[in-house]
């Protein structure tokens, strides 16, 4: 209210109120952790456990093959223990996921999607179903007027939005006459008519009523329309009410101050008070014949799913019936008086147009096997309709309402759900339960809203997406990703950016873990096979180690951090949307992988032992080499063997050389890392602080052959599950 004196009843307070029940709503609801939240504490659980019980096997290992003679040994064993503790345990890891996930947030801001938690980005690569508003996020939130239905036939217009471009084509019926009678539709519903239009800054916009909007943005389309629309000027309006669904308005002609009453609404009300039709440029009776024609194409529109609206005018005679200039808005009962003996001019169909990509988009998420569904307040028709035509349900597919979601259980409306791509005049309660019956299903659901209504919703879902134009501040706050352009594709796109952080975060903890075992594996069986190894010790009876502690430190500061994270930032090698997203249920470190860090462990161990035999004196391979050397070239060869590790860790089943130098970090890392290597194994400070030695060239080809055991391994292991999967050898 902008003046007067009016009288508020207030029917409720506080949480008696909707605004109340929607914060209560939301204050019971819970968000939901990220898959990998949950995975990286079972994983920190396990790994916990795996340490202790490591450091204490490896410990009593020792004692019991080579005794203890001395304080010395003991404090030699602590510090095994210790080191092996240290490298057991991906202590980089959560520095390393932390950096992962912000570099994806950060991809994901530069594409309109701005995530509020890290671990969301993650969460997003997993989604299976995205449940999205229509208005505004797979349609343009433009009303178009895209057809005119008139007694002579029907004009179809082009052009989509508020802007001027399109033109005007008869479908069917003579096509000067259909033109005519058009023209006359379109003027008088641009007269009957609040709304304006901006297109300042090249970009048209509606002020108003986005409905009436329409009108204005068709007129340019057809020839002749707007000149005739601006030959008229307002004297009087009769307002549009929810009872009387109708609005009118009394204008005067320029020049021939000829007074015209122009009405627009719902058409069954316009026919009632309508006794003629515009055929041509002629009015002739509604007669029966021609009142049923009337009545059936404007079905006709609404079972299309367009917004039907109806046009009519009168001229009204000199008498006292029309308003004097200037007396602004009338009341009803004036309206009343002036409403009756229309002319039928036509009716109008409006749509809001889909966005041109969201059907790429719903096409694109189809394959990747994630649902879209349309959950939406619109009638069921429309909903269908935009559904049909972007790809979300099949033309005639079912939708369910809100009136029948309230007829079935929890249980029901899980199976409801699983074939229902389609939800149509529902309440935020509804959105609620739809959620929830697809989380019980076992999806991971990603829930978009713009409205306080939507905030419960939003925050029940795996990942509650708000609208950053049109959204409240409350939604913002309740959803976990806020989308900068109100654009369904830009969901998509945050799902395979998702998709592509959540792989490189198993392509690094397959690197970390493998390369862990791989250690602590050197180190145990170093310890149980020493008399095969021939690693029996120092003159002075001492324990003899295949690893110092110091050199396991080393391994960790070299070979952990650098690649870990370059393997964080790696461009997507094989294309995430072409495979179904994970189950919830699904574990990154599930036993597949936890077999293959295995594995590659006991290759990399075995690789060093190899090494530490081949140069020691007796053993399976009789050397002649001191201790000293002999574990400095062990030692070279284990970090040797993690730097084409990581090569290996790219990809579960892609080849190492597919793709091999799209990764400048990676390979910034590999070669910084062989570099320090050098400089342990040759700088005299560095020899004395790690108990290093000098190797000759032929140590090192050594080395460089035996750590690269684990890349071959690899590579064939890999070929192996290509051929078994019946897939192509990529970059073989």
């Amino acid at each position: 209210m902008a003046q007067g004196v009016g009288r508020a009843v207030v029917t409720g307070t506080g949480p008696a109120t909707e605004m109340g029940a929607i914060a209560d709503m939301l204050e019971r609801t819970r968000a939901e952790e990220t898959p990998l939240q949950k995975e990286i504490a079972a994983v920190s659980r396990s790994l916990g456990l795996l340490v202790v019980a490591v450091a204490v096997v490896v410990m009593v290992a020792v004692v019991l093959v080579h005794g203890v003679s001395g304080p010395g040994d003991l404090v030699t064993v602590l510090l095994l223990g210790v080191s092996l503790a240290v490298a057991a345990v991906p202590e980089g890891l959560p520095a390393i996921l932390s950096l992962v996930l912000a570099l994806g947030v950060r991809a994901m801001a530069r594409r309109n999607a701005v995530l509020k938690d890290l671990h969301s980005v993650e969460a997003l690569g997993a989604a299976s179903v995205i449940c999205s508003d229509k208005t505004g996020t797979l349609t343009r939130n433009e009303m178009t007027l895209t057809r005119v239905v008139t007694a002579s036939g029907t004009a179809a217009l082009s052009g989509t939005g508020y802007g001027p471009e399109g033109g005007a084509r008869v479908v069917s019926g003579a096509h000067d006459p259909v033109l005519v009678e058009a023209r006359a539709v379109l003027v008088g519903g641009a007269r009957a008519n609040n709304a304006q239009l901006d297109g300042s800054g090249g970009q048209w916009t509606a002020q108003g009523d986005p409905t009436e909007a329409a009108f204005l943005a068709a007129l340019p389309k057809l020839p002749g329309a707007a000149d005739a629309a601006a030959g008229f000027s307002r004297l009087a309006e009769v307002p549009f009410t929810s009872e009387r669904r109708m609005m009118s308005v009394v204008d005067e002609e320029t020049g021939t101050g000829e007074h015209r009453l122009f009405t627009k609404g719902a058409p069954d009300e316009l026919l009632a008070r309508c006794s003629g039709v515009l055929v041509g440029d002629a009015v002739e009776p509604l007669d029966a014949a021609r009142r049923a024609a009337a009545a059936g194409a404007a079905e006709a529109l609404s079972a299309e799913a367009f917004r039907v609206l109806a046009v009519a005018a009168r001229c009204l005679p000199g008498t006292g019936e029309e308003p004097a200039a200037g007396t602004g808005v009338l009341d009803v009962p004036a309206g009343d008086g002036l409403e009756h003996d229309l002319v039928w001019l036509g009716a109008v169909g409006i749509i809001d147009p889909p966005r041109e990509e969201a059907g790429a988009a719903v096409a694109r998420a189809r394959a990747a096997g994630v649902r879209t569904v349309m959950i939406t307040g619109d009638h069921p028709a429309t909903a269908g309709r935009i559904a049909a035509d972007l790809g979300i349900a099949p033309p005639g597919g079912p939708v369910l309402t809100g009136a029948q979601l309230d007829a079935l259980t929890d249980e029901e409306l899980v199976a409801a759900a699983r074939g229902t791509a389609v939800f149509a005049r529902v309440a935020p309660a509804h959105k609620l339960r739809i959620v929830a019956a697809l989380q019980a299903d076992g999806h991971v659901v990603a829930m978009t809203g713009d409205g306080v209504n939507d905030a419960p919703a939003l925050k029940a879902a795996d990942i509650g997406v708000a609208m950053g134009i049109t959204g409240t501040e409350v939604t913002k706050q309740a959803g976990r990703m806020v989308l900068g352009d109100d654009d369904y594709a830009t969901i998509v796109a945050a799902v395979h950016q998702g998709r592509v952080v959540f792989d490189n975060i198993e392509k690094f903890l397959r690197y970390l873990l493998s390369s862990n075992i791989g250690e602590v594996a050197t180190v145990f069986l170093g310890v149980v096979l020493a008399g095969v190894l021939g690693l029996t010790g120092a003159a002075d009876g001492t324990v003899a180690l295949p690893l110092l502690a110091t050199q396991i430190l080393w391994i960790n500061l070299v070979t952990d951090s650098g690649p870990a994270l370059a393997m964080g930032v790696d461009p997507e090698l094989d294309d995430v949307m072409a495979r179904p997203p994970r189950r919830p249920g699904d574990r990154i470190l599930d036993r597949a992988m936890w077999l293959r860090v295995g594995r590659v462990g006991l290759v990399m161990a075995g690789a060093a032992l190899l090494t530490l035999d081949v140069l020691l004196p007796g053993g399976l391979v009789a050397g002649h080499e001191s201790l000293e050397l002999a574990r400095t070239a062990s030692f070279t060869t284990l970090v040797l063997a993690q730097l084409f590790n990581a090569l290996n860790s790219r990809s579960g089943t892609s080849s190492a050389f597919h793709r091999l130098f799209t990764n400048r970090w990676l390979w910034a890392a590999l070669l910084l890392g062989a570099g320090l290597q050098v400089l342990v194994v040759h700088l005299p400070p560095l020899q004395a602080a790690f108990g290093t030695r000098p190797l000759e060239p032929a140590h090192w080809v050594l080395a460089v052959g035996a750590a690269s055991l684990v890349l071959w391994t690899e590579e064939l292991a890999k070929l192996l599950r290509r051929v078994r999967a019946r897939e192509p050898a990529a970059g073989c």
